[in-house]
């Protein structure tokens, strides 16, 4: 067994889904970790492994917290990366990854990743994760798809794909580890609006739900996320609609996203936001400020 965990439990579960929702990597409108947190409250987890924070975390970066009282220090939070154990809204097992992305030692956690995920006996691995893109507000999140497993890539149609090259999260190195050992892993990723990236958005977690019961069957318990989604969508319209500027670059955004469905979308190229749009920095100022004085009229 790898010394880079240590296991706390060795629950009963029947072919879990792996989800795995690391925080330091690309997640656009906290897409991904407000899916995860709706995952873990939904699912009551328990904490079946912790990872050794103090090898894998740089700590100067990802600082413990200090609990003051009256000037006294009463205690530390520390960073940590965890592996927990439930059970979906139809009672299905599931486990979660979560926790802080590695800064050291990747290729260590991964491989006690892999064996976790062997030893428990997981059906199928996916990532979350959430990237800002020149689509609108007014249309449905899409999902881009990702993975290293050509069968998977053949089998699961309806998503986005592209050609490019990036630089790698941690999700990359756990889908080829993972699907190298036998156990299936692709990763989703939810379109956000390069304009509102900065803000939570909801509908990018509503969207990696739905789209994590489509590949898995993992239903999640989406508590208040509809209801944010739909508020959010209010909001946004509401400040376009006070501006003609910010009218016409979402007519603009909306007349490619159309045009783009009528074709496949495995030939659309520009799933990481490529091409020449607005870059929306103005839209998004003006949005971060909208929403702070206006934060309770809805």
């Amino acid at each position: 067994m790898s010394d880079i965990y240590e296991r706390l439990d060795t629950p009963d579960l029947d072919q879990p889904v792996l989800v795995i929702g690391l925080e330091g990597w690309i997640d656009a409108g906290l897409g991904a970790a407000n899916a995860m947190s709706a995952l873990l409250t939904g699912a009551d987890a328990e904490t079946v492994a912790t990872f050794d924070a103090d090898r894998l975390l740089d700590h100067r970066a990802r600082r413990p917290i200090m609990h003051l009282e009256a000037g006294l220090i009463s205690g530390l939070t520390w960073p940590a990366t965890e592996l927990r154990a439930g059970i979906d809204e139809e009672g299905s097992d599931l486990l979660l990854l979560v926790g802080a992305e590695p800064d050291f030692e990747w290729l260590a956690f991964t491989e006690a990743v892999v064996e976790l995920a062997l030893d428990l006996d997981c059906r199928m691995a996916v990532t979350l994760g959430a990237y800002p893109a020149p689509v609108p507000h007014t249309r449905d999140t899409r999902l881009a798809l990702t993975t290293s497993s050509v069968e998977l890539a053949e089998r699961l149609r309806g998503y986005v794909r592209g050609t490019l090259d990036v630089p790698a999260g941690i999700h990359a190195v756990l889908d080829q580890a993972l699907n190298a050992q036998g156990v299936p892993t692709l990763g989703l990723w939810a379109q956000v609006p390069h304009y509102v990236a900065s803000m939570p958005y909801p509908a990018a977690s509503v969207a990696l739900l739905d789209g994590l019961t489509r590949c898995s069957g993992i239903v999640g318990d989406r508590g208040d996320l509809d209801h944010e989604a739909t508020e959010t969508r209010a909001r946004l319209d509401q400040l376009v609609a006070e501006n003609p500027q910010h009218q016409s670059m979402v007519a603009q955004l909306e007349e490619i996203a159309d045009s783009e469905d009528e074709l496949s979308v495995d030939e659309s190229d520009t799933l990481l936001g490529e091409g020449g749009l607005p870059t929306g920095d103005e839209l998004a100022a003006e949005l971060q400020e909208f929403l702070r004085n206006r934060g309770d009229d809805t």
